[in-house]
């Protein structure tokens, strides 16, 4: 990013806002007359594919303009791409854990049953939980939940890339209505049409939506059971393996890497000379895991079992599933990886990053949240302070660069 003209930069929602003047136009004033015939020309389609002109007319009253904030997400590009130990540090953290381990307490009779009723381990759950709404807060906020409806309708209208899923989506989200299982109003997700505490889009909601707390609809913008329960109903039928782990932490003897990631059985990575760390025996050795190094050699190393790859069904990243798995292990009492990441930094703990935007705050250099996440918006104050010291511009929350603010 180019030096700023004034002494402060911009967060991550400074950056958004200055991707949607670059990137988006200003609706011309016909703009609201073009949304409205679409939503008219698109009741057809809707009624073809099983919706009443009833539902379809409550939901779009006084929906008359599309949303640019819609837009924006869909077309903003993050500065920053995560490395994995990046990633791991904003949502594997003291607080996520120690969170997750009061919501094992208190839905612990809501855990046990959707653990019988599914076979899906418990601490997995509230994993995906804490990655999909930070336990529900993203529900909470105004400024991230939309309007499914006008959300969805705004992506078929104006974004070529998504037309077809919005259009699809719209559907299912019309018929989640139609149902009763939400109103109009209820009907809130993200920008691009994901729902409640567990993020199901309309078409995952119909195929995996679980009424868990029976009260006659699966309600996951309210019910915790169910939202819990839908998303043990995804991972179930998408081949969970009951008392099964996702993976293995495991130190790899040199030239082992270099055996791809094709299955073998944990006896043949044993054979190899691949054993798990800290002298912990594998369960079975005719289980059948894939070698996983996503720092190279010099990082921590795994053996992925299939759950891994059930994970991936909910998001379909090996970050996403490696951070739900190591949650869900941390959650149930387990420890942080042996290995180390090859960061190249010492990193800082969850109190002192909020520190970090703390005083990166009081020189004016970031106004975003501070909630210890070092996201885009954080590392582009980083790097600024880091061009204003004179030292290196690595964008990095390290120990050096707090004891760099510290000083200043």
């Amino acid at each position: 990013m180019p030096a700023p003209t004034k002494a402060r930069l911009f967060s991550r929602a400074g950056a958004l806002a200055l991707a949607a003047a670059l990137l988006l136009p200003a609706l011309p004033a016909h703009a609201e007359a073009g949304f409205r015939a679409w939503i008219a020309g698109f009741e057809k389609t809707a009624v073809a594919n099983g919706v009443s002109r009833d539902t379809y007319r409550r939901v779009f009253a006084g929906v008359d303009t599309p949303d640019p904030d819609v837009l924006e997400k869909a077309r903003f590009q993050p500065e920053f791409q995560d490395t994995m130990w990046d990633y791991l540090d904003n949502r594997v953290n003291e607080e996520s854990v120690a969170e997750g381990r009061q919501m094992l307490q208190r839905y612990k009779p809501w855990l046990d049953r959707i653990e019988k009723r599914f076979g899906v381990d418990r601490t997995v759950l509230l994993a995906i939980w804490s990655m999909e709404s930070n336990y529900g807060r993203i529900l909470e906020r105004p400024d991230v939940m939309k309007s499914v409806p006008q959300a969805l309708a705004t992506l078929a209208y104006k974004d070529p890339r998504r037309a077809k899923f919005a259009r699809t989506q719209l559907i299912a989200a019309l018929k989640i209505v139609q149902a009763g299982h939400a109103t109009p109003q209820t009907l809130t997700g993200s920008w691009a049409g994901a729902m409640g505490h567990t993020q199901f889009i309309p078409t995952s909601y119909q195929l995996y939506a679980v009424d868990m707390d029976g009260n006659g609809h699966p309600d996951i913008w309210r019910s915790v059971p169910d939202a819990l329960a839908t998303a043990a109903n995804l991972l179930a039928k998408n081949g969970w393996q009951g008392g099964r782990t996702w993976g293995y932490e495991v130190q790899v003897p040199a030239g082992a890497g270099s055996l791809g990631k094709g299955n073998r059985s944990i006896a043949e990575w044993q054979k190899l000379g691949v054993r798990r760390v800290a002298g912990r025996a594998f369960p079975s050795g005719a289980e059948t895991a894939r070698l996983f190094q996503p720092a190279g050699p010099n990082g921590p190393s795994f053996l992925l079992t299939k759950n891994f790859s059930v994970i991936k069904r909910y998001n379909n990243a090996d970050k996403y599933a490696l951070a739900v798995g190591h949650l869900a292990d941390r959650i149930a009492g387990g420890g942080d990886f042996a290995g180390s990441w090859p960061r190249g930094y010492e990193p800082l703990s969850m109190t002192e990053r909020y520190e970090v935007q703390q005083r990166l705050t009081q020189h004016g250099l970031y106004d975003g949240k501070i909630d210890g996440k070092i996201g885009s918006g954080s590392k582009v104050a980083i790097t600024a302070y880091q061009r204003r010291a004179g030292v290196e511009e690595d964008g990095n929350a390290s120990k050096a660069l707090l004891d760099l603010l510290r000083r200043h």
